[in-house]
Formats: C-alpha cells, structure tokens, sequence
C-alpha cells in the first residue's frame, strides 16, 4: 500500500499564520451557512472525567461539512486549575479525515484555533441576535476563549464601553490591560459581576466555576438585551429564562448531551425544552428563520461549541498554511 502523509500544524504554525477578524469570522460562518442548510452532520459532544480529584474533563467533538470535504474529531482538555502550573485551561487536536474514505488527512494543534471559533460563534450570534447598535458589552471570565469572544465583538460593533470581570484579580486586570491594548480602548475590570453585567446591552457568561453557582442574577438583564451563557458550570438561577423571549442555541442535539452546561440544570427542571426552542444559530445565518425582530426581544443564545465550526476553522488555517509553506507532512504509513 502507499505511503499515506498527514499534513500537520503546530502552535507555532497557527501562530504565524496571524489570521484576522474577518478571516475568522468568515471560515465559521462558512460552517454555519452548511449546517443551517442540513449540508453537515454533527454528533453531541461526549465527555471523558479520568478522575474527579483532577479538577477536568475532556470534550469530544465530532462531525462532517460536506462543502469542506472533511470529517473531523476535535479531542479537547477543559482543566480549570491548570493556571496554577502555567497551563492554559484548554488544549487541543483536531483531526480532519476524509469522509469517503476514512483516510487521515490532518492534525493541527486546536488550542487557539477552539479560542477562535469560540469567539467567532458568540460574535455572529450578536451579528444576527443582539440589539441595533449595542453600546456596552459585560464579560464574565477572562481565560482561554474570552479573548476572542471580547475582540470578535469589539471588531463587529466597536463599543463605547467594555468591562469584564473573573474571580481572580490579577487575572481580570491582566486580561482588561491586554484588551485595551489589543483595541485601543479602555476596558474595565470590575470587582464583581453585578458591575460588570447590568444593564449591558450584550452579556456574556464564560466563567471558569467549579461547581453550579447561581452568580448571574435575572435582575441585571434589561429587555431588549442579548444573553450568551456558555460556561461548563451553570452560574443561572433557576428563574432566569422566564424572562427570556427567543432561545437560540448552535444545535438542537446539545440539549440532551451531557451533564455538563450553562443550561443543563433548566433542562433537567424543565424550565426549558425542545418545544420553547426558537431555531439553531445556523438557521438563521442561512437566512432560513429571521434572528432578532424587535428591539424589545430579549434573546437568550446558548453555544456549546460545534465540531463544525472546528472544522470549518480547520480547514481555512490548512489552506493558508499551504500558501505560505507552513504545513508539515507527517508519513501516517
């Protein structure tokens, strides 16, 4: 049999591609447009706990983008006490393979590129579900996907203010000073999460808590705003989506994986279920179902993070590694 190669990008590799907003932001909506159109299969994630005692967990992501020509399994590991030994929280490898066949196409470090289309998804659910010209963006957490998730935005809407706030403070005023850099403008970080939350016009929730705590209080949310709750432990009340008007979600099918979830506990009481769903984000940016219509609606979009968009992410990087001679060649056999 002939030799099969595997291309392979690195850390360094991603890096030096210095992909842009806008590249970004069009590789996931790409993936976005095929599975609203039903041109992708995606699998719930599953999740793999070694032992409780580590403080982790892995996500398993799994998927197919007919347009793109790839399968993909995104293996990656969520450990929230890994800054106490100078780790990141999250790493990462996807593996592209060739849906017809089954042959290995590609391993490319997924730590920043999870970042990325993490950002890229909460910024093109505010592109369709946020109110016209938000002013002020609140930020809950301030590690591993919160940068894009700020700067994607910040590209999208360009705010007149930004806060963010995270349990440690050497961390949230580490993250704001580097944003502010990064954008060019103040950002504050808050000394709690009432003061970064209330009254903003988008909010988002990626805490880092190790177990269910109810911090985001339903008062806080004024009507016509956009909520993006998406951290691994709920921070919701109970009685936080009764105020809700549209629920979004990236897909369907991730309602009923897992335990793990900003919205499971709703779920389970079943505050919240299939039949109060409104549509998946890839509907509307297909432009099958209008996302917001009116400046009243409060909107709630929940994303657990889509192999898809790994995918669709995965394959723009391989791309523009091959033009600038970046991808390595790993001989599988």
């Amino acid at each position: 049999m002939k030799s099969i190669e595997i291309e392979y990008l690195g850390g360094p590799q991603v890096e030096q591609l210095k992909l842009t907003a806008a590249e970004i932001l069009s590789a996931v909506e790409q993936g976005l447009v095929a599975a609203g159109k039903g041109e992708t299969v995606i699998e719930p994630r599953m999740h793999l706990t070694p032992d409780p005692q580590f403080d982790g967990h892995f996500n398993v992501l799994r998927g197919y983008v007919a347009p793109l020509e790839y399968a993909g399994v995104k293996i990656v590991g969520d450990f929230y006490n890994n800054y106490k030994q100078d780790l990141p929280s999250e790493m990462a490898l996807l593996n592209l393979f060739c849906p017809r066949t089954g042959k290995p196409k590609a391993v490319i470090d997924a730590a920043g590129l999870t970042d990325m289309r993490t950002g890229a998804v909460t910024a093109l659910g505010a592109k369709w579900l946020a109110p016209e010209q938000p002013r002020v963006l609140g930020h809950i957490g301030a590690r591993g996907t919160a940068y894009w998730n700020v700067y994607l935005l910040d590209h999208l809407f360009d705010f007149d203010e930004i806060r963010v706030h995270s349990r440690r403070e050497q961390s949230r005023n580490a993250f704001a000073q580097k944003l502010s850099q990064d954008l060019n403008k103040k950002v504050i970080a808050t000394e709690n999460w009432q003061d970064c939350l209330e009254a903003a016009d988008i909010m988002v929730e990626a805490s880092r808590l190790p177990e269910p705590t109810p911090l985001f209080k339903t008062q806080w949310v004024k009507p016509g705003s956009l909520v993006i709750p998406y951290g691994t432990m709920s921070s919701l009340p109970l009685d936080f989506v009764d105020q809700i008007d549209k629920f979004v979600m990236d897909d369907l099918g991730q309602m009923r994986a897992g335990h793990l979830g900003a919205l499971r506990p709703h779920i389970d009481a079943g505050k919240i279920s299939e039949q109060s769903f409104y549509a998946e984000i890839g509907e509307i940016v297909a432009g099958l179902k209008p996302g917001r219509e009116s400046s009243d609606e409060t909107i709630l979009f929940w994303h657990r993070g889509l192999a898809t968009s790994d995918i669709a992410l995965g394959a723009y990087m391989l791309k523009k590694a091959r033009d600038l001679g970046l991808v390595q060649n790993l001989v599988y056999k």
